[in-house]
């Protein structure tokens, strides 16, 4: 996570990845005991995903 995303596991970031096809989405934080691992898989849609262009994008949940 350090050198390919250049964030911190441990600063409170949520990393986010999605399948190659767009319907499953991991989510990876920290939890109180460790890290925790969201799994989720969508049916019949996709997960709305912004093209890559390299570097890392940054979000805020406000």
């Amino acid at each position: 996570m350090i050198t390919s995303l250049r964030q911190k596991p441990m600063g409170g970031a949520v990393f986010a990845f999605r399948g190659r096809r767009g319907d499953r989405l991991k989510l990876l934080c920290r939890g109180s005991p460790g890290f925790c691992l969201h799994h989720m898989v969508l049916q019949r849609c996709r997960f709305p995903w912004p093209a890559s262009k390299g570097a890392p994008r940054r979000h805020r949940a406000d």
